[in-house]
């Protein structure tokens, strides 16, 4: 499985790309997050080929099959709504949304 993580130089991304590593028959394609440099700094320094600040670049990756979600809360909705609406198989650890009212649209 290739895997993109959302958020992967946060606290959560980082534990997630650590145990990704140890997994048989899983590799990290591309990681997300907010800045430029210092996505691009974790891609490298981990090997991991594209490093994106949008979710839209990473999802729209042919050698993306899924996604980890290791944002802050507030983004969990979008991200997993957008990521499966493109056809990614999605991990979101901590609630999508907060409440009834919040997911309502979805």
């Amino acid at each position: 499985m290739r895997i993109c993580v959302a958020g992967a130089y946060g606290a959560f991304g980082l534990k997630h790309l650590d145990a990704l590593a140890n997994i048989d028959g899983v590799e990290v394609t591309s990681v997300m997050g907010p800045t430029k440099d210092k996505i691009e700094a974790l891609a490298a320094e981990r090997g991991i080929g594209h490093a994106g600040v949008t979710l839209e670049e990473c999802i729209a990756r042919d050698d993306v099959d899924a996604v980890i979600v290791g944002t802050p809360d507030h983004w969990h909705q979008r991200i997993s709504v957008d990521a499966l609406r493109a056809g990614k198989a999605v991990y979101c650890e901590k609630p999508m949304v907060h409440s009834i009212a919040e997911g309502a649209d979805l």
